[in-house]
């Protein structure tokens, strides 16, 4: 079964929980053992497991990315001002995979599943959910 979540984002750069959606699209599957990947499509975006106990940590992520990749020193820079997006992209990932446990997303109590944003606001950003399994 493959499903696509549409996000819309408001900052250059943030985290944007799509947990909810994920558990919901792997109960619909109806498939018990298996797995789920989560894929963000477009270059300048990724998806990252990370805790959601507060902002903190969200936060957090995205300071250090700055600090690692700071924006406007990059080649890529010249065509469209963007480079340091496509860095943290590359760098997070397009995709996480999480096993499918009795129905639901293999996530312990403290993980969530982030659309990390680094080129926005974005009026939408497509990700495809794809479960797999018995």
């Amino acid at each position: 079964m493959q499903k696509i979540i549409q996000v819309q984002t408001y900052h250059q750069n943030g985290l944007y929980d799509i947990t909810r959606e994920v558990r919901e699209i792997v109960a619909m599957s109806g498939i018990a053992n298996g797995i789920v990947t989560v894929y963000a499509q477009g270059a300048t975006a990724a998806i990252m497991i990370q805790e959601n106990w507060d902002d903190s940590v969200q936060n957090d992520v995205v300071s250090l990315l700055q600090k690692l990749i700071p924006e406007g020193v990059w080649e890529h820079d010249r065509q469209d001002s963007n480079g340091a997006a496509h860095l943290k992209a590359g760098l997070v990932g397009p995709s996480e995979t999480i096993p499918v446990i009795e129905g639901k997303p293999g996530l312990s109590t403290w993980q969530n599943i982030f659309l990390c944003e680094f080129d926005g606001p974005r009026k939408n950003r497509d990700i495809f959910v794809s479960v797999i399994g018995g």
